[in-house]
C-alpha cells in the first residue's frame, strides 16, 4: 500500500492565507528591514554550516595545486633542467666576458706605456701548418699596416707583419724558426739575437760567447738595432744557460713573455712621424 507523504489535505482558504502572508512578510522586510536583525542571526548562526560545505572544493583545488602526478613531475624536472642549463651557458659566457675585459685592460696599458703610436688588431686566423707559427690579424693596408711592422700583445713583443693585403695580414710570430730579433739584456748593453725554436714556450739565442754577462731570469728587450723593431719592448727571460766545454758557445733558452698562442688582442705599432723644421729657420 502507498505511503501518503502528507495525510492530512489544506484547504484553499488556508493555502491562500499562507501565500497573502508569505507576501506580506517578504514586502515588509523589503520595504522596512523589520526583519534585518534576525536574518543577521541566521547568517551567524549559518556560516559553520557553510564553511562545512565549501571543504571538500578547497581541499580539491588545494590537491590539484600542490600535489602532482608522476607526469607532472617529469614536465617540470625537465624544465627545470632545460633552464639551469641556459643559466650555465650565460654563466659561461659572463666569465668569458670578464676575462676578455682583464686582457683588454693589460693591453690598454700597454699601449699607454708605448712610446710609439699603436693600433690594435684582432686575430682571426692561425697558419695550420704545425711548422709555420704564423697567424692573422684583421688589419691591412686600408688600416696603414706594413710588411716588417711589429705586432705586441699586453706581456711583449708577438712577431712581424710579413705580408699584407687590403683587409688582414699575415703576422710571422717569434717562436718560429725563421724569426730572429736583435734583443739587449735590460738595463745594459749586453745584445744578443734571439730567434725562434718551432716551440711557442723557448726561444734561443744565437752566438752567445761564454765571456758574455748574462744571468737566468735576466729580462730581455728589443734592441732597435737594424731599424726593424722599435727599442724597449720585452721579448722574454732567460730560462737556462747550458756552457759545454768542447763548444765555442753557451746554449741559452728564453721564455718568451707574450702568449704566442693564447692572444686574441694584439697591438701594430706605428713609428711616430719625424719632427718638423722648427718654425722660423
Amino acid at each position: 500500500m502507498e505511503k501518503k507523504l502528507f495525510t492530512k489535505q489544506v484547504s484553499a482558504p488556508r493555502m491562500l492565507l499562507l501565500v497573502a502572508l508569505a507576501v506580506v512578510l517578504l514586502l515588509a522586510d523589503h520595504y522596512t528591514g523589520v526583519f534585518a536583525p534576525a536574518r543577521a542571526w541566521l547568517e551567524t548562526a549559518a556560516r559553520p554550516l557553510y564553511w562545512l560545505g565549501n571543504v571538500p572544493g578547497e581541499v580539491a583545488a588545494w590537491s590539484r595545486a600542490n600535489v602532482a602526478g608522476p607526469g607532472g613531475l617529469a614536465v617540470e624536472n625537465r624544465q627545470l633542467q632545460a633552464e639551469v642549463l641556459v643559466l650555465k651557458g650565460q654563466l659561461q659566457q659572463l666569465a668569458e666576458l670578464d676575462a676578455e675585459n682583464v686582457r683588454l685592460r693589460t693591453l690598454l696599458n700597454a699601449q699607454q706605456t708605448a712610446k710609439l703610436r699603436p693600433l690594435m688588431a684582432e686575430l682571426i686566423g692561425v697558419s695550420p701548418d704545425p711548422r709555420r707559427h704564423q697567424i692573422t690579424i684583421n688589419r691591412g693596408e686600408r688600416d696603414g699596416a706594413f710588411v716588417g711592422q711589429a705586432v705586441l700583445d699586453g706581456a711583449g713583443l708577438m712577431g712581424q707583419v710579413v705580408q699584407v693585403s687590403a683587409a688582414r695580414a699575415e703576422v710571422l710570430l717569434i717562436s718560429d724558426e725563421r724569426h730572429a730579433v736583435p734583443v739587449r739584456v735590460a738595463g745594459t748593453d749586453v745584445r744578443a739575437i734571439a730567434e725562434g725554436t718551432g716551440d711557442y714556450r723557448r726561444l734561443r739565442l744565437r752566438h752567445v760567447p761564454p765571456t758574455l754577462e748574462i744571468a737566468v731570469d735576466d729580462l730581455l728587450v728589443t734592441s732597435g738595432l737594424g731599424g726593424r723593431f722599435p727599442a724597449g719592448y720585452p721579448v722574454g727571460r732567460v730560462a737556462s744557460i747550458a756552457h759545454d766545454p768542447g763548444q765555442p758557445f753557451v746554449e741559452v733558452a728564453v721564455t718568451p713573455l707574450a702568449e704566442l698562442d693564447r692572444s686574441r688582442h694584439l697591438l701594430l705599432v706605428f713609428p711616430e712621424p719625424a719632427p718638423g723644421p722648427p718654425h722660423g729657420s
